[in-house]
């Protein structure tokens, strides 16, 4: 088993506050922008099949804009990764989202598929940049891969006593957990601040970007 200390981007602090944003993008759209789901894009290409099957081509440029920008945020952090500069790669995903979803908490609701767009493009820069926690493979956006890794891990514990397998599903479920608290919190802020609430998710990202910088 590898002893080595893991990167900062995989400590627990810096996974926790990009899962807590990650639960509260995915609230901020659904709750205020129009029900469209900002990080887990499956949500949306149901969504996007049923309006193109009724004919309802405005409601599936609803649905086909978040995917698309979901695809080029993907892009745009495998670009920046590739991209030699002092800045560490992440670091500058960071400063992009924050600066992104900033400026989403100005754009008005007659301009919802543009604030979507934004989400899911600095939502999937999240989520192709940071991949480990504490050396496991898990995603800070999404449920669906974490709840997986965790039940897997849980019946490897439980048929073999294995403390890593434990440790691992004991991360998983921290991680299901407080993506839900931070869908929650998404919930509450929109109640009190409507459009800026997404803001709160820039905070979290700037907290998670101090242990980086200090790498």
């Amino acid at each position: 088993m590898d002893q080595q200390p893991h990167p900062a981007a995989e400590s627990l602090f810096s996974v926790a506050l990009l899962t807590l944003s990650g639960g509260l993008q995915d609230a901020y759209t659904y709750l205020r922008r129009g029900q469209v789901f900002a990080n887990a894009q499956t949500g949306n290409i149901v969504l996007l099949g049923q309006s193109l099957f009724d004919g309802d081509w405005s409601r599936a440029a609803r649905y086909l804009l978040p995917i698309l920008s979901f695809a080029l945020g993907v892009a745009a952090a495998e670009w920046l990764r590739l991209r030699p500069s002092r800045l560490h790669w992440q670091r500058r995903v960071l400063i992009w989202e924050i600066l992104l979803l900033f400026l989403v908490g100005f754009i008005p609701h007659s301009l919802d598929h543009l604030a979507n767009a934004l989400v899911s493009f600095s939502c999937a820069m999240q989520v192709q940049s940071f991949r480990k926690m504490e050396g496991f493979v898990f995603a800070s956006t999404m449920c669906i891969g974490n709840l997986r890794g965790g039940m897997e891990a849980l019946c490897a514990f439980l048929r073999t006593g294995d403390r890593q397998e434990r440790k691992k599903a004991r991360l998983y479920f921290f991680i299901i957990l407080l993506f839900a608290l931070g869908a929650e919190m998404g919930s509450l802020a929109v109640e009190l601040l409507d459009l800026p609430a997404i803001w709160l998710s820039c905070a979290l990202l700037a907290l998670g970007f101090w242990p980086l910088s200090r790498s």
